[in-house]
């Protein structure tokens, strides 16, 4: 039997748009249960296992915003048995502490490593005691955190992505040059991303003089953030670029090649603006460069809240589903629920192109050659 391509796009079209409704790997209960003592009366039982059904919605939903220090398919409710596999769990306290998250039992137990005891709660690790005691004020652990440096569930999405660009464009690199410079296999699909990126992004916004020493970084950037955006729809629950941690850390490194590599004609249009009255120099310098701080902290925020965003009001369309538990609710909130996860493939590619775009203009103020005119 021969298939279409068209009908073949729409088939493998369909199924990336239900991968978001068939989600598993995050679990539904709370898993943290170490024994607490509450400063406010008012404080006990916050951390009760939920028992109604939007109360386990919502306990869903905020494991799957959270990282995780262990890899979680799914759990059985019934048993209790969680199937997926431990990560490492990397302390600083006083000196390196090194041993697996098995040891926590998904946040039942305390773990005990060199004499030393830790807790799991809510995917934060605090120092305690043998009987797992967790001091609370105002509904927030005082025990003393130690720095983790833990491989968590984040950070193996990080890796697998650039694991997975790695070899994606090294086989495009090697394609051009098997082929007389004409890419093949996967590499014919990306191609025409990264000819885009180059003559509609990076020469518009840089300029064709400067522009090459950019583009290793904005390939970069633009296919990291897509590939993350996509790994976050799947149902492996990843939530990568909804962590505010990753994008302000993408933000960073856009001020950071802004700021070293920008020209003098950048510094002289901040701090001695041309072609203005020189008292108003002295009070447009901090406001340019209080400029230079807020651009990034746009691209942290932007990026971090639309998919964020995203991924909680997908999640609890999905949800409605087992809320409502009649077929006219359930399927009203399956087609929403659907069309928005076509939305969000949208937004996926929206994003990763949006934070090009920007971290392009940027670069390209940071390059601009000085105009005579600005002088007189």
């Amino acid at each position: 039997m021969v298939i279409s391509n068209k009908a073949l796009r729409f088939i493998l079209a369909t199924l990336v748009a239900c991968l978001p409704l068939i989600s598993f790997a995050n679990p539904e209960v709370d898993t943290t249960k170490v024994k607490t003592e509450v400063a406010l009366e008012a404080a006990e039982g916050a951390h009760a296992e939920p028992t109604d059904v939007k109360s386990k919605i919502k306990e869903f939903i905020n494991h799957h915003l959270l990282d995780a220090h262990d890899f979680t398919f799914n759990v059985d409710e019934a048993t209790g048995a969680h199937n997926g596999f431990s990560l490492p769990i990397i302390l600083w306290d006083n000196g390196l502490q090194v041993f697996s998250s098995s040891k926590f039992h998904h946040g039942e137990e305390t773990a005990e490593h060199n004499g030393n005891f830790y807790v799991l709660h809510h995917e934060k690790i605090y120092k305690t005691d043998a009987t797992g005691t967790l001091t609370e004020e105002h509904g927030h652990p005082t025990n003393a955190a130690p720095l983790d440096l833990s491989i968590t569930k984040s950070v193996i999405g990080i890796l697998g992505i650039a694991l997975l660009m790695f070899v994606l464009f090294t086989g495009l690199a090697k394609s051009y040059g098997k082929n007389n410079g004409i890419a093949s296999g996967t590499g014919r699909f990306f191609e025409p991303l990264v000819l885009y990126i180059r003559d509609e992004i990076a020469i518009p916004n840089i300029g064709e003089k400067g522009y090459k020493k950019y583009m290793s970084y904005l390939l970069t950037i633009f296919f990291f953030i897509f590939f993350l955006n996509i790994l976050g729809l799947t149902p492996l629950g990843f939530n990568v670029t909804g962590n505010i941690a990753i994008t302000a850390s993408l933000a960073l490194l856009t001020y950071l090649i802004t700021t070293f590599t920008a020209n003098k004609n950048y510094w002289g249009h901040i701090f001695w603006m041309p072609g203005v009255p020189t008292p108003m120099k002295f009070i447009l310098a901090p406001i340019e460069l209080l400029g230079t701080i807020i651009k990034p902290f746009s691209l942290m925020i932007r990026l971090y809240a639309n998919i964020l965003a995203g991924h909680v009001v997908l999640m609890s369309i999905i949800g409605l589903m087992f809320i409502f538990k009649s077929w006219i609710g359930s399927t009203l909130s399956f087609g929403l629920a659907f069309a928005l996860s076509i939305l969000e493939i949208l937004v996926a590619f929206l994003q990763a192109y949006i934070f090009t775009m920007l971290s392009a203009l940027y670069f390209g103020a940071g390059n601009e050659e000085h105009h005579h005119e600005e002088a007189h």
